[in-house]
């Protein structure tokens, strides 16, 4: 974040150190559950549909998008996008991931409050991701530290988000196996499969939000709030 500080990656190496790992797991794992064919032989975007309509949701759309691994719900417009492995794909790989994201939509339809929470957040978020350090950098080299905390204050935004978003993301996996298990859309066997890739997928918002919680308290400490003055 500031030019050449070797002390922003020390502080936040475990971060990308688990980031890193959560990465190849979640590639290995859905790499892995993707030569495993379901035994309904449904395809990602049938999956979704079928959980919605066992769920009796109506006003979600599903589109195909492009990308690995883009899948996600847009509760604005109430559509489900799905990658095109997961769309069109039949593995128990294909059917975790749209499961997991139809588990937001479930959330959103029942008014999950963690849910309406992290989506107020995320354009403070957004803004504080962008101009946190600039806030904080001027601060310093201007020695006002007022800059500095609004800066701070702005990235704290983010891991706001971060840590709200954990419970949602866990949520949704959780919704989203219930019902296929309870409508017997998969077996048991089939459950623990989709179980693995769903947390490994769960590990990369873990690192993301020890990422941002480690990143803050660089900040903190070169706006010298914490660990005595800022450093030069």
């Amino acid at each position: 974040m500031f030019p050449f500080d070797v002390w922003y990656f020390i502080i936040i190496l475990p971060g990308v150190a688990l980031a890193l790992y959560a990465s190849a797991k979640v590639k290995s794992t859905f790499a892995r559950a993707s030569q495993m064919p379901s035994r309904m032989g449904w395809t990602g975007a049938q999956v979704a549909q079928a959980i919605l309509d066992a769920e009796g949701i109506h006003d979600v759309a599903i589109e195909p998008t492009q990308g690995y691994l883009s899948d996600h719900y847009d509760p604005t417009s109430k559509v489900l996008r799905l990658s095109p492995d997961v769309y069109s794909g039949r593995s128990l790989a294909a059917a975790g991931v749209a499961a997991h994201e139809v588990g937001h939509a479930i959330q959103h339809a029942h008014g999950y409050a963690p849910l309406s929470l992290r989506n107020a957040v995320v354009p403070m978020a957004s803004i504080g991701s962008s101009l946190s350090w600039i806030f904080i950098m001027i601060g310093i080299a201007t020695a006002l530290q007022t800059l500095a905390i609004v800066g701070v204050a702005l990235f704290t935004m983010v891991v706001i988000f971060q840590v709200v978003n954990l419970p949602v993301e866990f949520n949704a996996s959780a919704r989203a196996r219930q019902v296929l298990l309870t409508n017997g859309m998969v077996t048991q066997d089939e459950d623990y499969q989709i179980g693995k890739v769903l947390n490994a997928a769960a590990l990369t918002y873990v690192a993301a939000t020890v990422t941002a919680i480690l990143t803050l308290l660089y900040y903190l400490w070169r706006a010298g709030l914490i660990g005595g003055s800022s450093r030069d």
